[in-house]
């Protein structure tokens, strides 16, 4: 087997930087950059300067610490929302997904991580003393936990629930149940498990 011929340093730190995206190993790495460099240089120049231009202009909302231009975000400006009701959710994305629903009207709070202990990230990750501030507003009647249904989203949800109810503040857990329009025999056992556990009225 031909041993791979060394790489230019500037094509090694441009395949390095690219697997920092989730998802992206080292072959995929090395394919995007061929792309960009051989196929689309201007794309690659469009790309560096959206991603200086990002990171020069975008800030962390003073409230709901989700990506902004502004120092409080659209969201949390709007007047018609409910400042009752405050969602906690793990990234931006899973604020836009939440929103996709268009049935919620509450404000966010985005933690910009997770408890992980196995990756050696404790709650330092999300910030504690932050995310505390964030809570005291007088006017919350609920928080809700909508941090994801793994193992470190249940972690982090369990800290924040403790560390919450402790302060007196009304916490909920977004439910788990079983996906609309799915037949009962094809889901797993854990999701029909709680599903069965957290059933309501007919």
């Amino acid at each position: 087997m031909a041993a791979q011929l060394p790489e230019p340093q500037p094509l090694a730190d441009l395949i390095k930087a690219l697997r920092a995206l989730p998802g992206v190993g080292v072959r995929t790495a090395r394919r995007m950059a061929y792309h960009l460099l051989q196929q689309d240089p201007q794309g690659a120049r469009q790309l560096s300067q959206a991603i200086e231009n990002a990171l020069q202009s975008l800030v962390h909302c003073e409230q709901c610490n989700s990506f902004s231009q502004t120092q409080v975000c659209a969201v949390c400006a709007d007047t018609s929302r409910d400042p009752g009701l405050l969602c906690v959710v793990e990234s931006v994305s899973d604020l836009n997904t939440i929103e996709a629903t268009h049935h919620y009207s509450g404000l966010y709070y985005v933690l910009m991580g997770r408890i992980a202990p196995l990756e050696g990230q404790g709650a330092q990750e999300i910030n504690t003393r932050k995310f505390l501030e964030r809570v005291s507003d007088a006017r919350l009647r609920e928080v809700i936990l909508a941090t994801s249904f793994t193992a470190e989203g249940e972690t982090t949800a369990h800290y924040l629930g403790e560390l919450l109810r402790s302060k007196g503040i009304p916490v909920s857990r977004l439910a788990r149940g079983v996906p609309a329009g799915s037949e009962l025999e094809y889901i797993d056992a854990a999701t029909v498990a709680w599903a069965m556990a957290e059933r309501k009225p007919a």
